[in-house]
């Protein structure tokens, strides 16, 4: 009796197509996501299943497929990025998916065009079955989750209904996540006084004045190690980047900070910012000469955390134990779109193939038995969820 071909499963060639599309976001210089977008939905109207485009940005479209269920005033989305970090530093060809074993590699492989292929498959799973599912299912793949999250923040705003549970697609290798971190990101500007090097006492040194801040930070950082969530741990905070001076014999008038702030559950970005800024005009206050600008955040996205009581957390959970999955709830420590959809009262999880370590590295793979399981275990759900 032979054995089946990884390959041979459809889902493998739908990711297969999806990595070869170069669609790294814009803000790194790549193309965005119209080639994958016009992928999907010929994908959806191939299959006959009703589908269309909501263009978000110039040229940059979310793509909706909808299969009509039994109930039409209730919904389950399934939710998946387009989008790619870029392919600088590379060591693998970033749009050639080559397969060895049960591995793919390739730029966006795991992150999160496996569960993009997997969400894709199931829906038409679900369309073919020849059972009208109990609910309305909804896949929504979106632009910018890499960048400032505009895909998911149109798609809310253009849902007429709130769908009433959310699977969104990033690598937890099958596990299904409730709870995930937020994020705040922001700059402090040290703005000094400059000098000729050979007398600084007529000058204020910004990196001098910043060395302070960054001092001031690590020693809190200690502080919130101390502080455990249950499932996404402790919060962190980390000094991504740090620039400042002009040449060598000038004393530096200006030093600037990028931060990267995480969130666990339960904390409060507006207490969070005070917090930074109490800390950084203590500061300001033992350097005369020097001001401290802090700027308004690029990114302020809160963590989340979904009850267990919810029904998408038991469909998931009855799911899990059917396909021989773990049914455990955990929570992950990265931000993505899921976030924004359980502020706008979704009650959603995180769900897909791949590890986070294979995401954004430079060479990127993802598991093929585990995307083949979460075709699997997708359109398991969409019945599952109807009957909880």
């Amino acid at each position: 009796m032979s054995v089946p071909n990884i390959t041979d499963h459809p889902v493998i060639k739908t990711l297969s197509d999806l990595v070869s599309i170069n669609s790294v976001n814009p803000e790194w210089g790549g193309p965005g996501e119209a080639e994958v977008a016009a992928y999907v939905r010929k994908f959806f109207e191939e299959a006959g299943v009703e589908v269309r485009e909501e263009e978000v940005l110039p040229g940059r479209s979310n793509v909706l497929a909808r299969v009509p269920g039994k109930d039409r005033s209730r919904s389950l989305l399934f939710e998946a990025h387009m989008d790619t970090v870029t392919v600088e530093g590379m060591t693998i060809e970033p749009f050639e998916p080559r397969i060895e074993g049960n591995l793919m590699w390739g730029r966006g492989s795991c992150d999160v065009k496996a569960g993009l292929a997997a969400m894709m498959q199931a829906v038409v799973g679900v369309a073919n079955s020849g059972h009208v599912p109990p609910q309305d299912l909804i896949l929504a793949a979106v632009v910018d989750e890499e960048h400032e999250f505009r895909g998911v923040t149109h798609l809310i705003n253009s849902l007429e209904t709130m769908p009433a549970g959310a699977v969104v697609a990033e690598p937890t290798q099958l596990e299904i996540a409730t709870a995930n971190k937020g994020v705040l990101r922001w700059r402090i500007l040290a703005h000094g006084k400059s000098a000729h090097s050979s007398k600084p006492d007529l000058g204020a040194s910004a990196i001098t004045a910043m060395a302070d801040v960054v001092k001031a930070f690590d020693d809190d950082n200690t502080q919130l190690a101390l502080t455990e969530h249950p499932l996404v741990g402790a919060p962190t905070c980390n000094i991504g980047t740090i620039q400042g001076g002009d040449q060598v014999n000038f004393v530096p008038a200006l030093c600037v900070i990028k931060i990267d702030r995480r969130l666990i559950p339960g904390e409060v970005i507006e207490d969070v910012a005070f917090h930074y800024e109490r800390m950084i005009r203590e500061i300001e206050s033992k350097h005369d000469g020097v001001r401290f600008e802090i700027e308004p955040s690029t990114i302020a996205d809160a963590a989340m955390e979904t009850s267990v009581d919810e029904r998408i957390v038991g469909a998931a959970g009855m799911t899990a134990d059917e396909q021989g999955l773990g049914s455990r709830p955990i929570g992950v420590p990265f931000g993505c779109d899921c976030t924004k959809l359980s502020r706008a009262g979704i009650p959603s999880i995180i769900f897909g193939p791949g590890s986070i370590d294979q995401a954004h590295t430079a060479d990127e793979f993802v598991n093929l038995r585990e995307v083949e399981q979460a075709c699997d275990f997708l359109q398991a759900i969409v019945h599952e969820f109807g009957r909880v």
